[in-house]
């Protein structure tokens, strides 16, 4: 299973796509940021958070999108934008009837590191170890979208149900069409 995790951000948005199968190790296949200019209108800058998305959508062929639960803030001002970034990434996915779990910060800590209540630089470390990487990756936005792949991976009800589409939701053909694109994509 091939999951990408978005840690949604409207400076920063950290996407993480990892494949692997519950309860075994996953591997990396790709980590990074998405960013927008400070000094451009919300509007533009959720263009450009959403243009990186479908990029990363396209290039990786995910069968699963985990993206981190918003919750609220004490900065109205950066909750909507972390919102509004998450609602991109889960508009996109649906657009291509990818799966889409939430999943919440506990969640995720407790799936990389066995505690709930793990800091930053703990969740980093294990995600690196889990990973067999050489180096915590950075920004701390990219290692946080790879523990939400993770932690689908372990865990793949997440906040919206199960990992798979209920099976009326697409045909047979529409599956098997599906499905042929993303092997096609995966060799390319």
């Amino acid at each position: 299973m091939r999951v990408l995790g978005v840690d949604p951000g409207l400076t920063r948005c950290g996407l993480g796509v990892v494949d692997g199968l519950p309860g075994r190790r996953a591997r990396l296949v790709a980590v990074g940021v998405a960013t927008s200019p400070v000094d451009h209108e919300v509007d533009q800058r959720l263009l450009a958070i959403e243009a990186r998305i479908e990029e990363w959508l396209e290039e990786h062929a995910p069968d699963a999108v985990a993206v981190e639960r918003v919750f609220a803030q004490h900065n109205v001002r950066t909750v909507m934008g972390t919102a509004q970034v998450a609602g991109i990434a889960m508009v996109a996915a649906a657009r291509r009837r990818i799966p889409v779990a939430l999943h919440t910060p506990s969640e995720v800590k407790a799936a990389v590191t066995g505690n709930g209540r793990a800091d930053k630089p703990q969740v980093q470390t294990m995600v690196a170890r889990l990973l067999s990487l050489d180096e915590i990756p950075r920004p701390a936005d990219a290692a946080d979208a790879l523990a939400l792949a993770i932690c689908h991976l372990w865990r793949p009800a997440g906040a919206l149900g199960a990992p798979q589409r209920a099976p009326g939701s697409m045909t047979a053909a529409q599956r098997a069409w599906a499905a042929a694109e993303q092997a096609a994509k995966r060799r390319a």
